[in-house]
């Protein structure tokens, strides 16, 4: 079974209410995410690396599967630091006047272009909703303000049609990595 019909059967499983055996639900339960006790939230939140890794190294244009909102809010940072550095740069290197060329933003913009859609789209995806919904950014002023409720908003707290709740964990070398 590929990814996409794994996470449809545990949506579908989920929605339809799960008629698996305790022993096998204790498994699955111990092979999927920790949840805290307010809900099916992450029991942590991912960290500034962590995030950056993943956008960057495992998800550089990922459109599938579910961003949590530090994932996103991490990323988003990374982004805002990389724009001010290159910003910087430009400005000693070209000067600062309005006319001069921002060759070094330009590039990273370009760069971070697909991931910033990419990680976007997942967090849509973790509030259940289609990442399609992004174009509703087109809408002056409106849309930014709606885009930006979204991504400050708490995801779903069970597995959607999207995928399982994300787990704001990273294995490396096969083992799980997280930092709190």
């Amino acid at each position: 079974m590929d990814g996409d019909a794994v996470r449809t059967e545990e949506y579908r499983k989920w929605k339809e209410g799960d008629t698996r055996s305790s022993e096998e639900r204790e498994t699955y339960t111990e092979q999927t995410i920790q949840h805290n006790a307010s809900g099916g939230r992450p029991a942590h939140i991912m960290s500034f690396t962590d995030a950056v890794t993943n956008v960057l190294i495992n998800n550089y244009v990922g459109f599938k599967g579910r961003a949590s909102r530090s994932e996103y809010w991490w990323f988003f940072l990374f982004i805002s630091i990389v724009g001010f550095i290159t910003g910087l740069i430009d400005g000693f290197v070209f000067g600062i006047e309005y006319s001069d060329p921002m060759w070094f933003s330009n590039l990273a913009i370009i760069a971070l272009f697909l991931p910033n859609l990419s990680v976007y789209v997942r967090r849509l995806h973790d509030l259940g909703y289609s990442g399609w919904l992004i174009l509703i950014g087109l809408i002056p002023f409106l849309g930014v303000i709606i885009l930006l409720i979204f991504a400050v908003m708490e995801g779903e707290e069970h597995p959607n049609q999207y995928g399982a709740v994300p787990t704001n964990t990273l294995e490396q070398d096969g083992n799980i990595h997280t930092n709190y």
